[in-house]
């Protein structure tokens, strides 16, 4: 039996993130809840208020789950977060069918795994972070909180990357580098040094 699924943010992550939620077959979308006033309908789902409606909701729906995207900062996910527990909702996993996430790692509330992403064993993912699209983890890595590990990403082996930390698309990490908290890595690096909290690479 599927349960009620609310979803916050009807924006570009939120169309990626519909189609894993409706390939997993757990849950029946409820509806969604976004900030622009002018949004009536997501796709065919009701757009039902903004985040000021979220306490109502939580009478008729326990389940709700973080649709925006996230790449310069953390703040509006880890904040909608906090204000999904402090209302008592149930925060899914939610993993792709189209997913290989080794039963030997785990992956944290509110956290995505998406289509052609795999975790090897021992990968172990905090709350609330995006593994987009065909995304790599390699084996004994930890992500923490709050990260968004961009499509087609690999962390290799042994690595650590902590809360609030954006891994651009095609970048690669390095076996056994650490990446501090709130970091912002752009598309196609290599990164074969430990970075400090907050740091910004670009290309």
């Amino acid at each position: 039996m599927t349960e009620k699924l609310l979803l916050l943010g009807a924006g570009g992550h939120a169309n990626s993130c519909l189609d894993v939620i409706e390939d997993s077959g757990k849950f029946e979308i409820y509806g969604f809840i976004d900030n622009k006033p002018e949004i009536e309908y997501f796709h065919e789902y009701r757009v039902l208020g903004n985040d000021s409606f979220l306490e109502e909701h939580r009478n008729h729906c326990e389940n709700a789950f973080i649709t925006v995207g996230q790449i310069k900062s953390s703040q509006i996910r880890s904040s909608l977060y906090k204000k999904l527990l402090s209302f008592e909702y149930k925060i899914p996993t939610i993993i792709s069918p189209k997913a290989a996430i080794s039963r030997r790692s785990e992956l944290g509330a509110g956290t995505i795994a998406m289509h052609g992403v795999i975790v090897n064993s021992s990968g172990k993912v905090g709350v609330n972070t995006i593994l987009n699209t065909k995304s790599l983890i390699e084996h004994d890595v930890y992500i923490g909180s709050h990260c968004h590990i961009a499509t087609g990403a690999i962390i290799n082996g042994g690595s650590r990357i902590h809360d609030g930390t954006f891994i651009g698309s095609g970048t690669i990490v390095k076996h056994g580098i650490t990446i501090g908290k709130n970091c912002i890595v752009s598309a196609g690096l290599f990164i074969d040094k430990d970075l400090e909290n907050g740091t910004i690479i670009k290309k």
